[in-house]
C-alpha cells in the first residue's frame, strides 16, 4: 500500500513568519533577504498573477510566494506553481490582450531552454500588461548546470534584459521598471537574479500594495481578441517589422529618460569601467583591494553599471567612451556578447577609445572578487600604471561621488592606505588545500531512500553484465559518482527515457534509464513515457518516486502523499504510465528492500514480455521525512509519550574488515574504525550517530550475502514497565553470555 504522509512541510525552509513583512505600507522600512524584497516588489507593482516552476536561485522565490499565498489572495493576485518552465512562460498569454500584470520565474538557462517556444511566440506578437521574466541566473561556483548564460534568449527574441546592481533598493526598482519598460514597449521583460542578489540581505523603503488594476476575472467577463497579435502569417511577418520600428525604439527611449542604467563619477576621468549590473559589488570590492575605492562603495575611476543588459543604450556608451584613452569592459561568461557590440557601437561612431574586456579577464568561469582585482590590476598596469600606487580613500564630500551606498550615522576611521602590490594573503593556501584535502563529490543523504535503488542496480548488474544506462536530472544523479559510477549519459529534466530512445534496438542487452517523480510530470510523462509506448521502446524505465520534488528542496508535486489544502496530489504514477499504454508495470513502495529491488530489476531486464518494462520505486524523501517526523518526536517525547528511534550499528566482533558494505551503499553515516583487536590489522565498519536508521546498510550486506555484522538497536524514550522489564532481562542474559565468554577465554589463555 502506498505511504500516506499525513502531515507536510511545502519546502526545505519555511517563510511564514518572514512574509507578514510584506504587508508593511509606503514609508516603512523593509528588512529581509533578496527573494523577499522580490516579491514585495511584485505587489507593490500591481503583478496580477504569477507563476513559475522551482530551481537554484529561485526555489526559495517559490517558497516565499507560497507561504504568503494568503497575502496574495486578499489583493487578488493569482499564483500557482506551474508543471514546467514552459507552462510558466505560456502563462504570460493572458498579459496578450489584457492590460494585466503578469510575472514567471525559473532557473537560468535549462528553465529558458524549456520554455523558449512560448518565450518566442510571447515576444513576437508582444504585450498589453507588463510581462516580467524574473531568471535565477546562477552562473559559477553556485551553479548545478552547464555554464550558459540567459543573455543569448533575450538576444534571439528581443526580450529586454536587467540585470540590476544586487542590493535591495536596485532589486526592488528594477522589479518596477521591469513592468513600466515592458508596457511602454509592449515587449516582455526578464530581469536576471545571480545567486547572490536572490540570498543579499538588507533594506528599503516600501511602498503600499497595489491591488491589479485589471483583475483575471474582468478579463473572462469581457474577452478581448485580436489576431494581429498572433504569430501567424501574414501577422507574424509584420511583428518583426513593428519590433524593429516601433519596440526597440520605445524601450530605448524609457530606458534613457529613466535613466535605468547608472554612471558613477570618479577623478580619473581618462579611464573608465563598463560593468553588468550583477557585478557591481565585487568590482567595488576588488577596487577597494587595489586602493580605489573607499569603504562606501565610491570610485576613484568613473563606472557605467549596466542594468540593463540588453539592449545597449548606444548614445549613453558613446558619452560615457568619448574622452577617456581607455575603457575596461566586465562581462561575466562566454560568448562575449557585450564587448562585441560595444566594439561595433564605438566603431561606427568613430570613437577611439581603447576598449578590454576578455583581453585581461579570462573568458570562462565565475567573476569573483579575486578574478576581477586581477584583471583590473591587469588592465591598469597597461593603461594607467600610476593608479597602482598608494592611494588614500576617496572622501566621501560634496566634491566626490555620489555614495553608492546610502550610509547615515557612520562615524569609521578611514583606514590606513595599502600598497596596491601588497600581496593579499586570504587565498595564498588554496593550492596546499586541494593537494592534502581530497575531493568531495557530491552524494546522496544520509538514509536516502535513492542508494538502496542504485545498490540493487549494482547488484543486477554484477550478476547479468555491464547495461547502458541514462540518467536523469535530479538526486539520483549523484548515482554516476562512487561508490556506484552507474549511468552514461544526462541531458535534461525528465529525458531520462528519451536518452534512451535511439537504443531501441535487438540486442542482448536492454537499455536502462532512470527519472525521478519531479522529472516525470515535468517532462517525461509525454517525452518518455508516452514515446516509448509509441515506438514499442522495449527497455527498462526506473521512475524514482520519494514523493516531493526533492532536489529543489521538497515541493509537492502531483503524486505527493501529504495533503495540500492547494494542490491535488495523491495521483498515482502508476495511473499515469498506465494510461499512455504501458502495460509491464512494477510498484515498489520500499526501496530498502534491497533484494525486491535488485529481483525486479533482474526481472525487467530479462522478461519476455516486448514492450516498455516500468519499475516504480516509492519511498520517503529521507530529509523530508526528517523535517515532517523530527517535530512530532520531539513533541512526543516531552509530552510523557512511549516513543522509538531504531539505530543501527556493527559488531567489531563479527565485522571482518573487507568494507564491501560500504562500496556497496555509500552511506555517510557509514564509516571505519579500529577493531579494538590486535589481530584484525583492517579497520572495521562503524555506524556513526548520524544515521537516521533506515536499516539500508544491512539491507545491503543481506542482499550481497556479505556478513551478519549489522545489528539494529530501539532506543525506547519514556520507557513503559514492560520495557524496563525487558531491559532487564535481556541485560542479564546478555551479561551471563559475555562473562561465560570471558571465561572461556581465560581457560584458553592460561
Amino acid at each position: 500500500m502506498p505511504v500516506r504522509v499525513e502531515e507536510f512541510e511545502m519546502a526545505e525552509r519555511s517563510f511564514k513568519k518572514e512574509v507578514q513583512q510584506l504587508r508593511i505600507g509606503a514609508g516603512e522600512e523593509f528588512r529581509g533577504e533578496g527573494i523577499l524584497a522580490v516579491t514585495k516588489a511584485l505587489l507593490q507593482s500591481g503583478v496580477g498573477y504569477v507563476a513559475g516552476y522551482q530551481g537554484s536561485p529561485i526555489s526559495h522565490l517559490m517558497d516565499v510566494l507560497a507561504d504568503a499565498n494568503d497575502i496574495l489572495q486578499e489583493l487578488g493576485v493569482h499564483f500557482e506553481a506551474s508543471a514546467s518552465e514552459a507552462t510558466a512562460a505560456a502563462t504570460l498569454a493572458a498579459s496578450v490582450m489584457y492590460p494585466i500584470r503578469g510575472a514567471v520565474t525559473w532557473k537560468s538557462t535549462v528553465g529558458t531552454n524549456v520554455a523558449s517556444d512560448a518565450l518566442a511566440n510571447l515576444a513576437s506578437g508582444g504585450v498589453t500588461g507588463g510581462s516580467l521574466i524574473i531568471v535565477g541566473e546562477d552562473y559559477g561556483e553556485g551553479s548545478s548546470i552547464m555554464q550558459e548564460r540567459s543573455h543569448a534568449f533575450a538576444m534571439k527574441s528581443q526580450i529586454w534584459l536587467l540585470d540590476p546592481r544586487p542590493n535591495l533598493e536596485s532589486m526592488v526598482k528594477a522589479v518596477e521598471d521591469g513592468f513600466a519598460l515592458s508596457e511602454a514597449s509592449k515587449t516582455p521583460v526578464m530581469l536576471q537574479l545571480r545567486i547572490r542578489g536572490c540570498h543579499v540581505h538588507g533594506r528599503f523603503i516600501a511602498k503600499d500594495n497595489q491591488r491589479p488594476a485589471f483583475s483575471l476575472a474582468q478579463a473572462l467577463e469581457s474577452p478581448a481578441r485580436d489576431t494581429s497579435r498572433i504569430v501567424l502569417p501574414p501577422a507574424s511577418f509584420l511583428h518583426e517589422q513593428e519590433k524593429i520600428k516601433e519596440r526597440w525604439p520605445a524601450a530605448i527611449r524609457y530606458i534613457k529618460e529613466h535613466k535605468l542604467n547608472e554612471h558613477f563619477d570618479g577623478d580619473q576621468d581618462d579611464i573608465g569601467l563598463i560593468l553588468q549590473g550583477g557585478l557591481y559589488n565585487g568590482v567595488i570590492r576588488s577596487l577597494q583591494l587595489l586602493g580605489l575605492a573607499d569603504n562606501f562603495g565610491n570610485s576613484r575611476i568613473p563606472l557605467y553599471v549596466m542594468n540593463v543588459a540588453y539592449p545597449v543604450i548606444e548614445d549613453e556608451v558613446i558619452d560615457f567612451c568619448r574622452g577617456k584613452r581607455a575603457v575596461l569592459l566586465l562581462e561575466e561568461g562566454q560568448p562575449d556578447y557585450l564587448e562585441q557590440a560595444l566594439h561595433a557601437v564605438l566603431r561606427k561612431a568613430g570613437v577611439d577609445t581603447k576598449l578590454s574586456g576578455k583581453d585581461v579577464l579570462p573568458m570562462a568561469g565565475e567573476y569573483t572578487t579575486q578574478v576581477m582585482r586581477d584583471g583590473l590590476r591587469e588592465f591598469l598596469k597597461r593603461e594607467r600604471p600610476e593608479s597602482l600606487q598608494t592611494h588614500p580613500a576617496v572622501a566621501a564630500d560634496a566634491g566626490a561621488a555620489e555614495p553608492a551606498l546610502q550610509v547615515t550615522e557612520i562615524t569609521r576611521p578611514k583606514p590606513a592606505p595599502r600598497p596596491a602590490e601588497q600581496p593579499i594573503t586570504f587565498h595564498k593556501h588554496v593550492a596546499e588545500l586541494a593537494a592534502v584535502v581530497p575531493p568531495r563529490p557530491a552524494g546522496f543523504c544520509t538514509g536516502c531512500p535513492e542508494r538502496p535503488i542504485f545498490s540493487a542496480l549494482t547488484l543486477a548488474q554484477e550478476k547479468l553484465g555491464q547495461h547502458h544506462i541514462s540518467c536523469d536530472i535530479g538526486c539520483h544523479l549523484f548515482s554516476i559518482l562512487p561508490p556506484f559510477n552507474l549511468g552514461a549519459t544526462t541531458m535534461g529534466y525528465g529525458l531520462g527515457a528519451s536518452s534512451a530512445a535511439a537504443f531501441n534496438v535487438p540486442a542482448a542487452k536492454r537499455p536502462i534509464s532512470i527519472m525521478g517523480d519531479g522529472g516525470f510530470w515535468h517532462n517525461g510523462l509525454a517525452s518518455g513515457i508516452g514515446n516509448a509506448v509509441f515506438n514499442k521502446y522495449d527497455g527498462v524505465i526506473v521512475i524514482v518516486d520519494n514523493f516531493y520534488a526533492s532536489a529543489t528542496g521538497g515541493q509537492d508535486i502531483l503524486s505527493s502523499r501529504a495533503e495540500n489544502p492547494d494542490r491535488s496530489t495523491n495521483n498515482p504514477i502508476d495511473q499515469a504510465v498506465r494510461g499512455v499504454g504501458v502495460k509491464w508495470v512494477r510498484t515498489l513502495d520500499r526501496t530498502y528492500d534491497v533484494a525486491k529491488v535488485r529481483a525486479t530489476i533482474e526481472e525487467a531486464l530479462t522478461t519476455d514480455i516486448k514492450g516498455p518494462k516500468v519499475i516504480i520505486a516509492q519511498s520517503e524523501c529521507m530529509l523530508n521525512k526528517q523535517r515532517r517526523i523530527k517535530p512530532l518526536f520531539n513533541q512526543a517525547v516531552k509530552a510523557g509519550k512511549r516513543v522509538v528511534k531504531e539505530r543501527f550499528g556493527v559488531d567489531p566482533d563479527v565485522c571482518t574488515g573487507d568494507h564491501a558494505c560500504i562500496r556497496l551503499s555509500g552511506c555517510p553515516s557509514l564509516t571505519v574504525k579500529d577493531s579494538g583487536d590486535p589481530l584484525k590489522e583492517d579497520p572495521v565498519a562503524h555506524v556513526e550517530s548520524s544515521c537516521v536508521g533506515c536499516g539500508n546498510c544491512g539491507e545491503v550486506a543481506h542482499a550481497a550475502v556479505l556478513c551478519p555484522s549489522f545489528y539494529r538497536a530501539d532506543i525506547v524514550h519514556n520507557p513503559s514497565g514492560r520495557d524496563r522489564f525487558l531491559a532487564r532481562l535481556r541485560q542479564g542474559v546478555i551479561g551471563y553470555l559475555q562473562r561465560r565468554r570471558e571465561a572461556r577465554l581465560a581457560k584458553f589463555a592460561l
